[in-house]
């Protein structure tokens, strides 16, 4: 399994997270700023656990966020 974890606050909204994996992130139309699909919140932290399979394109989100927001982990 994989943990993907996204400091949603600290979003800019530049949308390099849609770019790369549409399937996992979406920009938001109220904000602008990036969701983290089915992304559980707790204090300010989004989280979500997902399959290995994602792993290599969450990898290439995570170098492409500039604010540097969002952390991949295999657990």
């Amino acid at each position: 399994m994989v943990r993907v974890s996204f400091h949603r606050g600290k979003c800019i909204g530049c949308n390099g997270c849609v770019e790369v994996d549409p399937n996992r992130w979406r920009i938001s139309k109220k904000d602008g700023r990036c969701n983290l699909i089915e992304g559980k919140e707790k204090k300010g932290i989004y989280r979500t656990l997902v399959n290995e399979d994602e792993y290599p394109l969450l990898v290439q989100v995570a170098a492409n966020c500039p604010v540097k927001i969002i952390r991949i982990e295999r657990i």
